[in-house]
């Protein structure tokens, strides 16, 4: 009898224990390139949520197209980093039901940064206009950087004489050999590719993007003098917000990632010290035009006094794509 006691009175120990304190939890997050910002990111995430007993794995890709569909299909993976573009782009294909439940079950977490979209060229190149004609790299099908390329020279109807369909490493060694005129890259400042890859001896340039038709459509900004070794001046080009996404679970996943964002909007002070530098151009707050915030992270920031849900109004990057689409 008292063995049995006993063992009635440790197992209800444990049952008290176990839902007191925070649970240990493994979780996946899809980024983009090990070079690139979305990595980076993944890695301060996966650093901060450690010290919350959360474990989480980050996993390269080749970007945002891929990153939608990750969330949507692949297991263990509750989260991505994907270009608002890109998920405006999936919103408005209606002609494909996958997509369009695609476009149903995935949730906006938090509005991240502005990614600035570098074009580099050689230096006998001056701006985007100079592209006509020459033989660009966009990317790999289903980055971001190839859907964005693509939709910049439909909207601004310059015509390249090739868009080459190559990831950033391999267009970077065309670039350098002389195989291609120039390539895109779309990624927050500072990249680490751009900066550890290029030199002043290679003679590339960051190409201004101000064609008048593409900034009625994305937003304006520069990438600062100095942001690159090899990078003189300031370079005016435009940008396109990067989100983080989950799917709409309806189980134990949505408790995990409401806790992640509610831990991501109280560190932020932490993430801007220990983090990649764009991390202090977040701004969790931003209304992000068109995008709903997943509920299960905004009944958790509900109990955090600083936090207001945002309106839900047009997306002009969707009312862009949506142009576009139509003509």
């Amino acid at each position: 009898m008292q063995q049995r006691n006993k063992i009635v009175l440790l197992s209800l120990m444990f049952f008290l224990f176990s839902v007191t304190m925070p649970y240990a939890a493994s979780m996946g997050i899809v980024t983009g390139s090990t070079k690139g910002t979305y990595y980076q990111f993944g890695l301060n995430l996966a650093q901060l949520l450690k010290q919350h007993d959360i474990t989480l794995k980050v996993s390269p890709s080749n970007g945002s197209v891929e990153n939608v569909y990750a969330v949507f299909k692949r297991p263990n993976t509750q989260l991505g980093i994907v270009q608002a573009d890109v998920l405006a782009f999936v919103s408005r294909v209606q002609t494909d039901p996958v997509l369009r439940k695609i476009a149903r079950k995935i949730k906006m977490v938090f509005p991240l940064y502005n990614e600035e979209i570098h074009l580099v060229g050689r230096n006998t190149l001056q701006s985007f206009a100079d592209l006509q004609g020459k033989r660009v790299a966009v990317g790999k099908e289903g980055s971001g950087t190839y859907l964005t390329a693509r939709l910049l020279f439909e909207i601004s109807g310059i015509q390249p004489a090739e868009m080459v369909t190559i990831g950033t490493n391999e267009a970077l060694a065309g670039l350098k050999g002389g195989t291609i005129d120039a390539m895109f890259y779309v990624a927050g400042y500072p990249v680490k590719l751009l900066t550890t890859d290029i030199s002043a001896e290679d003679h590339l340039v960051l190409l201004p993007i101000q064609n008048e038709a593409i900034t009625g459509f994305y937003p304006k900004t520069t990438i600062p003098a100095g942001t690159y070794g090899w990078q003189q001046e300031d370079v005016s080009t435009v940008a396109v917000k990067a989100v983080l996404i989950s799917y709409n679970f309806r189980n134990a996943n949505c408790e995990n990632v409401g806790r992640v964002g509610k831990l991501l909007y109280e560190n932020m002070d932490w993430l801007k010290q220990n983090g990649h530098p764009k991390w202090k151009a977040v701004d969790l707050d931003f209304p992000l035009k068109g995008w709903q915030q997943y509920d299960c992270v905004a009944k958790k920031l509900a109990t955090v006094p600083s936090f207001t849900r945002k309106s839900d109004e047009v997306n002009p990057v969707l009312e862009a794509i949506k142009e576009v689409l139509q003509e």
